[in-house]
C-alpha cells in the first residue's frame, strides 16, 4: 500500500478546499536514541478516524493501525528525526458538492521539520496575547469535538486580528465568555502548591 507516499496535489474545486470538508491532526515526533518518537501516535490514529466519523464519513477504507503505520512511513521517508506531522482524512469528489457521500474519503499525511510554533525567544521570554473579539464555536453550530478543517476558519480569524494588533498569540473565549482556546492552543493554568 502505498497511496500516502504520493506528491500532495488536487484539483482546485476539491470540496475539501472550498467548504473544509476534512478532519486532521497535529502530531509531533521526538528524536530519541532509538529513531524518531511519534506522541502517543495509537491515540492520534483513533481521534482522526473518530474526526472522520463524526464529520460523517461512513466507512474509511483504512484501518487506525494503517493510519498510524503510514504515519510512521511518511517520518520514515522524509528522513525526518523531529518534526510536525499533519494527517489528513477529506472528501475527494464532485466539484461543489456539499453530501459526504457523492465523493470518497481520502487521505494524504504531511511532515515537516518545526521546532517551536512561535520561536526559540517566545519559549524563553514568553508571549503576548489577547482576547479575541472572534468567539470559540458553540457546540451546537459546529462539532467542536472533532478537528474538522472548517472550524479552523475561526482561528484564522482570530490570530490575524492578534498579529495585527501586535500580539503573537489569541485567547479565543467560549459563547459564554469562558476562557475556551488559544487559536492554537489550549490554555494551561500552572499553579504551585
Amino acid at each position: 500500500m502505498n497511496w500516502w507516499k504520493q506528491r500532495g496535489n488536487g484539483p482546485l474545486s476539491d470540496p475539501a478546499l472550498h467548504y473544509g470538508a476534512a478532519v486532521f491532526e497535529g502530531i509531533r515526533a521526538y528524536a530519541t536514541d532509538k529513531g524518531p518518537a511519534v506522541f502517543r501516535l495509537k491515540e492520534h490514529a483513533e481521534r482522526l478516524a473518530d474526526s472522520a466519523r463524526i464529520l460523517g464519513f461512513r466507512n474509511l477504507p483504512w484501518t487506525e493501525q494503517e493510519i498510524a503505520d503510514a504515519i510512521k512511513e511518511v517520518v520514515r521517508a522524509n528522513g525526518l528525526e523531529s518534526c510536525y506531522i499533519r494527517p489528513l482524512i477529506y472528501l475527494d469528489g464532485t466539484p461543489g458538492s456539499l453530501n459526504l457521500d457523492a465523493g470518497k474519503p481520502a487521505l494524504g499525511i504531511a511532515a515537516w521539520e518545526w521546532n517551536n510554533y512561535l520561536g526559540e525567544e517566545a519559549l524563553a521570554k514568553g508571549i503576548r496575547a489577547n482576547v479575541s473579539t472572534f468567539t470559540r464555536h458553540h457546540p451546537n453550530v459546529m462539532m467542536t469535538k472533532a478537528k474538522i478543517a472548517g472550524n479552523y476558519a475561526n482561528s484564522i480569524l482570530a490570530k490575524t486580528e492578534s498579529s495585527r494588533l501586535g500580539f503573537d498569540e489569541a485567547i479565543m473565549l467560549d459563547p459564554q465568555g469562558y476562557v475556551a482556546e488559544c487559536n492554537r492552543r489550549e490554555p494551561v493554568r500552572c499553579t504551585q502548591q
